[in-house]
């Protein structure tokens, strides 16, 4: 039971990021499975009820901001919604990272798009969901980035640590 709790996050973070680069949306019900997965496991667990409302202080916070960018027209509603639960599983200890990451490999992989809208679609031979993404209307998936962001940092989480 242990192991098969912990797969829950990283499979949720992986899901999300080749739904965004698949479709250019992630879906409500992987930030809801998200969120209510980690209140089970963290009751499971006998997680004190103060490190689960850390937890959840640190979700809202990046709720609260992931809602303001997604106003800006920064960052997609799925991305903000992703961005919030993974910061649920996480916590305050390792959101800076979390961001941190998010940020690197969201500019490589800005860079990336770039370079690949840069060659003409017709000399490409790629499926649908790339050409969608070479369009430059469209923007980036950038529930890559932070899914691959949770994917590394989640293993130095405390959740993690006290699921181990």
């Amino acid at each position: 039971m242990n192991s098969s709790l912990l797969l829950i996050f990283p499979a949720a973070m992986a899901f999300a990021g080749a739904m965004d680069l698949l479709t250019m949306t992630i879906p409500n019900r992987i930030s809801i499975v998200m969120c209510v997965s980690f209140l089970i496991t963290a009751a499971f667990f006998g997680i004190p009820a103060d490190v689960i409302a850390w937890h959840v202080a640190a979700g809202a916070l990046m709720l609260g901001i992931g809602i303001g960018m997604f106003a800006m027209g920064w960052v997609g509603g799925g991305d903000a919604k992703l961005l919030a639960a993974g910061a649920l599983w996480l916590g305050f200890e390792q959101l800076p990272a979390f961001l941190l990451i998010t940020g690197v490999v969201g500019s490589f992989l800005m860079l990336a798009i770039v370079c690949f809208r840069a060659y003409p679609a017709a000399a490409l031979p790629i499926p649908e969901w790339a050409l969608r993404l070479h369009r430059s209307h469209v923007g980036l998936p950038y529930g890559i980035a932070i899914g691959a962001a949770g994917l590394l940092v989640f293993p130095y989480s405390p959740l993690f640590r006290a699921l181990s």
